[in-house]
């Protein structure tokens, strides 16, 4: 067993974005601008945010932090996209999920303009993933694809298993996967709660990706020998033993699974450290086409 370790991963990735952010300005280019806004004071969410925020001072990035009430109403939340979609100076915008029940996040995803969906959750972005044509890919599933690269994972022709069928993670994964180039060419199911064979899938896949959110959910005895597994989940589980309270976990039992995988990403220091790193990438490509 080996692991996926999302910190060594991230920071190549890292690297090679702060190299091309620093060509830029001594080209006398702008350096790339992300806006983040943030609607409520979820403890999750002000952490993500403010890693993504540290990240972008760290490359180079110039950035920007709205906080809006959670009791904002969606007229406002929508203007202010408005107003980044007009804002010149932004090249990437994302709405940190998941929002109050009030706000639609379907309408807050497409009010963001395509050309600053670095999130790659606009159906415009989506509709061109699917079609192989370039396109902001949503960040954790290209996170993952970066993390088999920089690992030199081989991936075609194997069997592989996504549990979870999230627009966010599941969905874009798969097709990931199954797309044609040097990190996909994958044979791919797709499970989810209404998947009767599940245990008879992932017994035959070469690699998996847990993506449903349930800690411990994939176990030892679910997993053949040699596969490679990626572990999407992190749950808060609460634990008086931890000085915060609680315990990240992810959805892989990783004592039962990690003797048996060839290489497992760890949770924490796995997935959740290249999501960042590739919307960095997403934000740069941004910039770029603009």
């Amino acid at each position: 067993m080996q692991l996926l370790d999302g910190k060594v991963a991230s920071a190549a990735i890292k690297e090679k974005v702060k190299s091309l952010v620093a060509e830029r300005l001594q080209q006398g280019k702008k350096a790339p601008h992300l806006a983040a806004i943030l609607v409520g004071t979820d403890g999750a969410s002000e952490t993500y945010v403010a890693s993504k925020v540290k990240t972008c001072e760290e490359l180079g990035f110039a950035s920007t932090l709205i906080r809006m009430d959670s009791d904002t109403t969606e007229a406002a939340l929508l203007e202010q996209i408005e107003a980044l979609n007009a804002n010149d100076d932004v090249d990437g915008i994302l709405v940190q999920l998941p929002l109050p029940k009030h706000i639609s996040e379907a309408k807050v995803i497409e009010t963001i303009h395509p050309n600053k969906d670095v999130d790659g959750f606009h159906p415009v972005s989506v509709g061109r993933l699917v079609q192989g044509l370039e396109s902001f890919i949503p960040a954790t599933p290209y996170g993952i694809t970066l993390m088999l690269e920089q690992y030199n994972i081989p991936t075609s022709g194997k069997h592989a298993v996504v549990i979870g069928r999230s627009n966010i993670v599941g969905r874009p994964m798969s097709i990931l996967l199954s797309s044609q180039h040097p990190y996909g060419n994958c044979t791919v199911t797709v499970c989810h709660s209404k998947t009767a064979n599940l245990k008879e899938l992932t017994l035959q896949a070469d690699i998996i990706v847990a993506a449903l959110g349930r800690p411990g959910f994939l176990t030892g005895d679910m997993v053949k020998e040699g596969a490679v597994i990626i572990d999407v989940g992190i749950t808060r589980v609460p634990d008086a033993s931890k000085k915060k309270g609680f315990a990240i976990k992810g959805d892989v039992d990783f004592d039962s699974v990690a003797p048996k995988s060839s290489w497992i990403t760890p949770v924490p220091g796995g997935v959740g450290l290249m999501t960042i790193g590739a919307l960095m990438m997403n934000t740069l490509a941004a910039s770029d086409r603009r």
